[in-house]
Formats: structure tokens, C-alpha cells, sequence
């Protein structure tokens, strides 16, 4: 079965936000701490068994230094 568009946007948004806490050099532990989460509360979003809400992305990018705006202009051009 072919994917939507809406999956490979979703898959997109997963592995950029995996990527961005690779290079800020955080385990999903160290990110989780910070948030005050669990770490399996991050491993869940970045498998795709959990999505955020705009408001949790904004604090999982505030957690790894950048602000909301910056995650998604960098996010408007994976997708691009």
C-alpha cells in the first residue's frame, strides 16, 4: 500500500526531530530529563507511537535549544 502524503510528513517530522537531539548531542534520556518526562515518553514520539500536540513540540524544542519557529522553518524544508 502506498503512503499519504500525511505519513511521509510524519515519518519527516520523526527522524528531524531525532536528528536535531543527535546533534545537540542528548540521549533520549538527557532530553527526557530535561522535559521532565520519561524516556520512553521520548523514544514513543520519535518511533511514531506518540504524537505531539504544538504545544509538546514546542517544549521538546525548547528542551534541545532552539526555539519553535526555527524547528519549523528547518521542517518546512525537509518536507520541500
Amino acid at each position: 500500500m502506498k503512503k499519504s502524503l500525511h505519513s511521509l510528513e510524519q515519518e519527516k517530522l520523526k527522524a528531524l526531530l531525532r536528528k536535531i537531539r543527535n546533534e545537540k548531542g542528548l540521549r533520549q534520556s538527557e532530553l527526557a530529563a530535561r522535559l521532565g518526562r520519561s524516556q520512553s515518553f521520548v523514544s514513543k514520539y520519535e518511533s511514531g507511537e506518540l504524537c505531539l500536540d504544538l504545544l509538546e513540540l514546542r517544549t521538546v524544542c525548547q528542551a534541545m535549544g532552539l526555539s519553535l519557529n526555527s524547528f519549523v522553518k528547518r521542517f518546512e524544508k525537509e518536507i520541500s
